[in-house]
């Protein structure tokens, strides 16, 4: 009853939903598109001219940029890399582009970093810097940020392109302040490192793009335009043709950005002569800034309102089901120990067997409960931010080796196999030893459950690197991978034939990634559908294993032990 109501009200709500978005997408066009259509009428014919104009200065701009770079593409880069592997340098043609660039007043520095190794993250790694005088890449080990960003950008966009390479080069601006090009072996198909350039804007601004604009369009009495060169970043103007002209966002007409480079400068322009384009540009800001605020405002409160509802809805399915389990599972035990306890109360077993029968009854049921219980108390303290922990530096080997002594018996009573096997010289780890019996009980347990036939459950304990890596490994059904990021979840349960005839409330896998995250550890999981699960947990290594240690290292364990015996670490 409570699904059909519930997939009925969420059936409504979605069409309420695409309603509403259609309606005000529907409106929000109509309006800009009468907005555009009366602009347009207005500046069109006088606009196409004008912005014709900026876009050949826009080229222009670009050209100055690439003039001392045009032969490059017919140089060999294969022995460009031949040449760098060999003797670090670059051979004589290309020291002579880079002596032209050097030459260049656009250009301050020039900084080269090989392929392979990244001065800026690593700074053992080289990094060059071009002599003019001497023509050679000398190494340094500091140079300005520009560099690093310029680089960085350079090296995404590379990975952008998944070696589909057209050119031996490939250009890369960040903003005003540098030009990254980067070298392409195409024989290869591998970069041989990138050129980074950096930008004297003050020399661009004002010795080029400035005189440059007052030869193009001189005063604005006399060329009908005005035209400011904004860096939209700063909010500030760099350049203006005619200084008594005031900026204003309301004047713009025409906006031009710089194709491929300067992507925080942008030309405006305004006509200066015609009062109704001004105008018409105002009334348009403003119409479009208010339409646009109402626009976003109304769309995110429909998707907010959508989303929490749709989120208020499954949390309270997965509630009813999770309280109609627990309820059932507590009334099987409760039923099973009263029947068996009122037949012994009223004196109806007496024999010895019997008797002994109905206390294992007794017994294991009493044992189910309480780890329903348990399991309800760990999600209850786990909530309310209550968890107890006692953090102290440990042997997960040990942890682990204690626990399958203690649980072989009962996994082989219930028809599995559990193989352990645990590296030698394993690292310690700052853990709560309790916790990680906890996961491992889970772990099993959601292996044990979860497996159709007999199976084997395999645990590892291993070093990697500087972590210590707990792996549960089973052959079980799997887990599908649209579903693996969703079974940490508390109440989650995937939905399948087997889930539906298997006890569980959603509970185990939330535990184990709240005290795996409590003791500083990350969970993931390696799964295929049919073919078992593997949950691997790592630790981070707290000291060197006890045959590795110095005799320093043991005297500061020693330490941090005491300090743990006497609460220290308790909660952190």
């Amino acid at each position: 009853m409570f699904d059909s109501v519930s997939n009925k009200s969420g059936n409504l709500r979605l069409i309420f939903f695409a309603i509403g978005v259609i309606a005000v997408v529907a409106v929000t066009g109509m309006n800009v598109y009468s907005l555009y259509a009366l602009r347009e009428s207005t500046i069109e014919s006088v606009k196409e001219s004008h912005k014709s104009d900026l876009e050949d200065f826009s080229s222009q701009v670009r050209y100055r940029f690439y003039r001392p770079f045009w032969g490059l593409s017919k140089l060999d880069m294969e022995f460009l890399q031949f040449y760098w592997n060999k003797k670090e340098q670059f051979p004589k043609r290309f020291r002579e582009v880079l002596h032209d660039a050097a030459g260049d007043s656009l250009f301050t520095d020039i900084y080269f970093t090989p392929q392979d190794s990244d001065g800026c993250q690593n700074p053992g790694e080289p990094l060059y810097k071009f002599d003019q005088k001497t023509e050679r890449l000398n190494m340094v080990s500091s140079f300005p940020d520009a560099v690093c960003d310029g680089f960085g950008l350079s090296k995404t966009r590379i990975k952008t392109l998944k070696g589909d390479f057209r050119s031996n080069n490939k250009v890369t601006f960040d903003s005003h302040h540098s030009m990254t090009l980067a070298l392409i072996n195409l024989t290869d198909m591998q970069v041989v490192g990138h050129l980074t350039f950096l930008i004297d804007d003050q020399f661009l601004v004002h010795d080029y793009i400035k005189k440059s604009l007052a030869e193009k369009y001189g005063q604005s009495n006399e060329s009908g335009i005005t035209v400011w060169l904004r860096d939209w970043r700063d909010d500030r103007i760099l350049v203006s043709t005619d200084p008594d002209v005031s900026y204003s966002r309301e004047k713009i007409n025409i906006k031009q950005r710089f194709p491929d480079l300067l992507d925080t400068w942008i030309l405006h322009a305004s006509f200066t002569e015609s009062p109704t384009i001004a105008a018409s540009n105002a009334s348009l800001y403003r119409n479009l800034v208010v339409l646009g605020f109402a626009v976003l405002f109304l769309i995110g409160a429909l998707v907010y309102m959508f989303v929490t509802a749709q989120r208020e809805r499954e949390l309270a399915k997965r509630q009813a089901g999770f309280l109609a389990n627990v309820t059932h599972e507590l009334k099987t035990p409760l039923a099973v120990m009263q029947a068996a306890g009122e037949n012994i109360a009223d004196g109806r077993v007496t024999e010895g067997a019997r008797l002994k029968s109905y206390g294992d009854h007794i017994y294991s049921e009493a044992v189910r409960l309480r780890k329903m219980i348990e399991k309800l108390l760990d999600v209850a303290k786990a909530d309310s931010g209550q968890t107890v922990a006692e953090f102290a530096p440990r042997r997960l080997d040990e942890i682990t080796e204690k626990f399958y002594r203690q649980n072989i018996g009962y996994v082989k009573e219930q028809g599995f196999e559990m193989n352990l096997e645990t590296d030698p010289e394993l690292p310690l780890v700052m853990v709560d030893a309790d916790h990680i019996d906890t996961i491992l009980s889970n772990l099993v347990e959601n292996a044990m459950k979860y497996s159709t036939d007999t199976s084997s459950i395999d645990i590892k304990v291993k070093n990697d690197d500087r972590d210590v890596v707990l792996i549960v490994k089973d052959q079980g059904v799997g887990i599908d991978p649209k579903e693996q990021k969703r079974v940490f979840d508390k109440f989650y349960r995937i939905e399948d034939a087997l889930t539906a005839n298997t006890k569980g409330h959603g509970l185990g896998l939330s535990i184990v990634k709240n005290l795996v995250d409590l003791n500083s550890g990350t969970i993931e999981i390696e799964s295929e559908a049919g073919k078992g699960s593997a949950f691997i947990v790592r630790f981070p290594a707290f000291l060197k294993s006890n045959m590795q240690k110095t005799g320093t290292e043991k005297k500061n364990l020693l330490k941090q032990s005491s300090k743990t015996e006497t609460g220290e670490y308790a909660g952190k």
